[in-house]
């Protein structure tokens, strides 16, 4: 199995200028599907908070892109 890590840099989406990690790995060192995880932007200050997603949240609306609401 692969090591989770979040990135150390994203793209701001509002501005996008460059936003970096804040948040320090748990005691252990490892990352954990669902950890929540803020960057902040060097440009406009904004904070993302963003949770790390596990192995089951590769299609957020669903199968083949319908909303499960929907069905």
């Amino acid at each position: 199995m692969d090591r989770l890590e979040p990135e150390q840099e994203i793209v701001c989406v509002d501005c996008g200028g460059r936003c970096f990690l804040l948040t320090p790995p748990r005691e252990d060192g490892e990352w954990l599907p669902g950890d929540v995880v803020a960057y902040r932007c060097e440009d406009c200050l904004d904070r993302w908070d963003l949770v790390l997603p596990g192995d089951d949240d590769g299609d957020p609306d669903g199968v083949d892109g319908q909303d499960p609401d929907w069905a």
